[in-house]
Formats: structure tokens, C-alpha cells, sequence
């Protein structure tokens, strides 16, 4: 039987460590704040040793103290799978404090909520632990992509997705402030989804094409769209960014 040891039970440790279990894997738990498995181990040693998978799920900013403690306890066979979302350069330090130990790296990147699907969250993999990660996951039907360019590849393609991600949960927030307080929030939203209901290759091409060609009379229209929003008493803060974004096609190469 495949062990797997989930270092972090946050909402997604909890969640792999439920689904791996049911697909038939032999699960170890260890988390040092909170104790939500009966079969959860007391120490991270305890966690990794003799496993052939560790999942880490620390969190960014405890991802490199966790691989400290756990890797030297990792058999050289195992695979240390980084889960956490992080810089691509993280990545890169934590691939090599295990190969220093002799431990295959996976750097993954989760590419959904993974309340959403469980373990069948789509992931990117990378690393020299890559291939194997996904070999040893496939029984659970985990879905994983292995793309090439060693560990942080797959957390750059995940922190380009965030730009994408992020960035559009911040209009939404904006755009749902500002017309609420207009009093057009479904007039608005039906506006939305007209636009995100067609080709989205089109829409793309015609968003970024058509602000070259015509930024100077948008970084107008973005200035009054501001204007009107500080008139509503609500933030105006993508449409700030919009502005500079527009003004600064301005002076690209070739303008007239």
C-alpha cells in the first residue's frame, strides 16, 4: 500500500487526506496546531518516515522551515511534493534542500479550490519528483499536467493564472461597489455576462487590441468612470490602474 503523508491539515490537507484515504492509500496527518485525524501522528518525523509521498500544505510562509525538518527524515525514494502556493524562487530552495537529502522534488501547483473537487483538483507538476507524483496519485484519479522547466515552473504558470484570477475578482469587487451604490447592480451584472458569454479568444483580442488603438480616448473615459465613482463615495481603484495602464500605451515604439 502507497503511504502518503499530509504535512498541514488546513481546509485542503483535510480534504486530500479524506480523499487519498478513500481511494485506498495508507494516510498520515501531522499538524502542530490542530488535531482532526484519529490516526494523526505527533511530529513531523513520524509523519514522513517510511513514506513514499509527502504532501506539504504548511502555507507559503512555513513551506521552507516544514522541508527543513521533514526532508531529512524522507527515505530516498519518497517524493516531496510542494503543494503550497509560492514564488517560483521558494520553489527552487526547497527543491534543493532535497536534493541535498536525496529526495525527488514535485513543485505542484493547485489550479482550483479544492473544496470544489477534492482530489480531483486539477494540478500542474514540475520537478524531479514531477512524473512520480503523478504515477503515485493516479489511483485517486488526481488530474495532473507535468510541464517541463525543473521546480517554480508550476508556480509561475500559477502566479500567472493569480494576475488573471485576482486581478478579475478585484473589477467584480469594484464593479458590484459601484453599482450597488448606483442602484444598477442586475442591469450591470446582465452588462457582464453579455460580454463573458460570447468567444472568449475574441473578447481577449479585442479588450487588448482595442486599447491600443484607441488608449488615448479611454484613459478619458476611465478618468470620468473614476470621477463618477468617487461621486458614489465608493473605491476606485482598478479604475486608478486602468488609467496607468492606458496612459503607458501612450508611449510605446511606433505611436503617431
Amino acid at each position: 500500500m502507497t503511504v502518503i503523508a499530509v504535512l498541514g491539515l488546513g481546509e485542503a490537507g483535510r480534504i486530500y487526506a479524506r480523499d487519498l484515504r478513500e481511494a485506498g492509500y495508507e494516510v498520515r496527518g501531522f499538524d502542530p496546531y490542530v488535531r482532526l485525524m484519529d490516526d494523526q501522528v505527533g511530529s513531523v518525523g513520524e509523519a514522513v518516515g517510511g513514506a513514499d509521498l509527502i504532501l506539504s500544505l504548511v502555507g507559503a510562509r512555513a513551506a521552507e522551515s516544514v522541508a527543513r525538518q521533514a526532508l531529512p527524515c524522507c527515505r530516498e525514494q519518497a517524493v516531496y511534493a510542494d503543494l503550497n502556493t509560492a514564488s517560483p524562487g521558494l520553489k527552487r530552495t526547497l527543491a534543493e534542500l532535497a536534493a541535498a537529502e536525496g529526495v525527488a522534488f514535485a513543485d505542484v501547483a493547485v489550479l482550483a479550490p479544492v473544496p470544489r473537487h477534492g482530489a480531483r483538483t486539477p494540478l500542474l507538476a514540475a520537478g524531479t519528483g514531477a512524473a512520480r507524483f503523478a504515477g503515485l496519485v493516479a489511483t485517486a484519479n488526481v488530474p495532473v499536467e507535468v510541464i517541463p522547466g525543473g521546480a517554480g515552473a508550476a508556480a509561475a504558470r500559477k502566479l500567472l493564472r493569480s494576475v488573471f484570477m485576482k486581478g478579475l475578482a478585484a473589477l467584480m469587487l469594484e464593479c458590484e461597489s459601484a453599482a450597488d451604490a448606483a442602484g444598477e447592480r442586475e442591469w450591470l451584472r446582465g452588462q457582464i455576462v453579455g460580454e463573458l458569454s460570447g468567444d472568449p479568444g475574441q473578447l481577449i483580442d479585442r479588450l487588448i487590441d482595442g486599447s491600443r488603438e484607441h488608449a488615448a480616448r479611454r484613459v478619458h473615459e476611465v478618468e470620468d468612470a473614476a470621477a463618477y465613482l468617487a461621486e458614489l463615495g465608493r473605491p476606485a481603484w482598478v479604475m486608478e490602474a486602468s488609467r496607468n495602464w492606458l496612459a503607458s500605451l501612450l508611449d510605446e515604439p511606433g505611436r503617431p
